[in-house]
């Protein structure tokens, strides 16, 4: 089916596990650094971010961490083409799992990707081993606080030091035994 005004498919998202520094995962990552960090700097009135700003943020993030054994990486896909991702990334010896990066660009938000998303990546922590899943995010970037409250995560204390993130939530893994 397709979406009349965008010419969107509303139908059935491609889901794949991808290495963290695909041509997929890349150009999701940079959009996702570039939309976050423009965020941030609107939020403490700074000028706009440079391009040179976004490839030095962007390459502060490292690859080879969101793959098996320790990770994966989830995107979604309609017609070929890369809507969105979400990470894991065991920690604590395996028994938590750390959602990272959920993004989806804004042609398809709304559309049920990040929900496609948010299930794929509860699914395989369960099947890791994980007891529970974690995340960090920012007050300003209310679209996600929502996204995770409407998936069952709670707001925790700090689990982990990080400038940029002032909220921190958790979920049990289902299926986990734990």
């Amino acid at each position: 089916m397709t979406d009349v005004a965008t010419g969107l498919r509303t139908g059935t998202w491609d889901l794949t596990v991808e290495p963290d520094d695909s041509p997929a995962a890349t150009a999701l990552f940079r959009e996702y650094y570039t939309e976050v960090a423009q965020r941030y700097h609107t939020l403490h009135g700074w000028p706009r971010i440079t391009s040179e700003e976004i490839d030095e943020g962007v390459a502060e993030y490292p690859t080879g961490q969101l793959v098996p054994p320790g990770g994966a990486l989830f995107i979604a896909r309609q017609a070929g083409e890369a809507a969105g991702c979400a990470g894991l990334l065991l920690i604590d010896g395996g028994r938590t799992a750390e959602l990272k990066r959920v993004f989806v660009r804004e042609p398809w938000r709304g559309r049920g990707a990040a929900g496609v998303l948010m299930r794929a990546v509860e699914r395989r922590a369960a099947e890791l081993g994980a007891e529970r899943l974690r995340l960090d995010t920012r007050r300003d970037l209310t679209e996600a606080v929502a996204l995770y409250r409407a998936y069952g995560y709670a707001e925790i204390p700090a689990y982990k030091e990080d400038r940029y993130a002032d909220l921190f939530f958790e979920k049990r893994v289902m299926g986990s035994g734990g």
